[in-house]
C-alpha cells in the first residue's frame, strides 16, 4: 500500500510505499490488549509493601484470657482481623509483575495498532524534519503547519538534540525515537507523525 507523503510545512509531496504486512493488517483487539496490559505489567517497579502479623509492632501478650470473658477467643494483637494487625496476603518487594509476551505475537500486536491509525487517518509521514536551533518557537511553529489538533506524538528515525530540547516544553506533544516507540505511546496519543526514515525502520524491526 502507498501512504501520502507531507513535507515539514505541512504540503503534500508524493507518495510513499509500505509494507501491507505493517499498515494494512486486521484490527486484533483482544491481542493489541494483551501487549498493552504487558507492556504496563512490566513497567511496574514493585516497591509496594505490607507488613505480615510478625512484623507488626505489637504486643504478644494475649490480650484476655481464653475462657470466662465471654469474648470471642483472641491471641495476639497482631492478628489481622484486627484494626491494626498484619496483613494476611501482605505484598512484597520482591513480587513480580512481569508478563511474557512473544515475539510475533508483538510484533503483530503493533502491526494492528499502526494499521488502525492509518485506517483512522491519524498518522502522517513527513518526508523530513528538520529544527535548526534548539528552540520551541521554532519546533511549535512546524507542528502547527501540520495542521494537527489535541495531542501530538512525533517519531523521528534517531536521537536529535534540536528536537528533543525544542519539545520539551509542549505540553501536549512528545518525540520519541524509532527504537522508544511502544503501543501505549500509539494508542494514548490524537495523532502520530513519523519521518520516512523512522517508518522504514519500523518495517525492518516488525516485518
Amino acid at each position: 500500500m502507498e501512504l501520502q507523503l507531507k513535507n515539514d510545512q505541512g504540503q503534500i509531496s508524493g507518495n510513499f510505499a509500505v509494507s501491507d504486512a505493517l499498515f494494512a493488517r486486521e484490527q486484533n483487539e483482544a491481542l493489541v490488549h494483551q501487549i498493552v496490559v504487558a507492556y504496563q505489567a512490566n513497567g511496574r517497579q514493585g516497591t509496594r509493601a505490607q507488613k505480615a502479623r510478625g512484623e507488626v509492632n505489637k504486643s504478644n501478650r494475649k490480650p484476655w484470657a481464653q475462657k470466662g470473658t465471654g469474648r470471642a477467643r483472641a491471641g495476639r494483637a497482631s492478628s489481622p482481623l484486627w484494626r491494626g494487625g498484619g496483613k494476611i496476603f501482605p505484598s512484597s518487594p520482591e513480587e513480580n509483575f512481569s508478563q511474557k509476551v512473544n515475539r510475533k505475537m508483538y510484533r503483530a500486536g503493533m502491526a494492528a495498532i499502526l494499521s488502525q491509525l492509518v485506517r483512522d487517518d491519524r498518522l502522517t509521514v513527513l518526508d523530513t524534519l528538520v529544527v535548526e536551533t534548539p528552540k520551541t518557537k521554532a519546533f511549535a511553529q512546524k507542528v502547527n503547519k501540520l495542521g494537527l489538533d489535541g495531542r501530538l506524538l512525533v517519531v523521528i528515525e534517531d536521537w536529535n538534540d534540536n528536537i528533543m530540547l525544542a519539545s520539551r516544553n509542549l505540553p501536549n506533544v512528545m518525540v520519541l525515537s524509532s527504537r522508544e516507540v511502544d503501543p501505549v505511546s500509539l494508542l494514548r496519543f490524537d495523532h502520530t507523525v513519523m519521518t520516512k526514515a523512522a517508518v522504514q525502520y519500523l518495517e525492518e524491526m516488525l516485518g
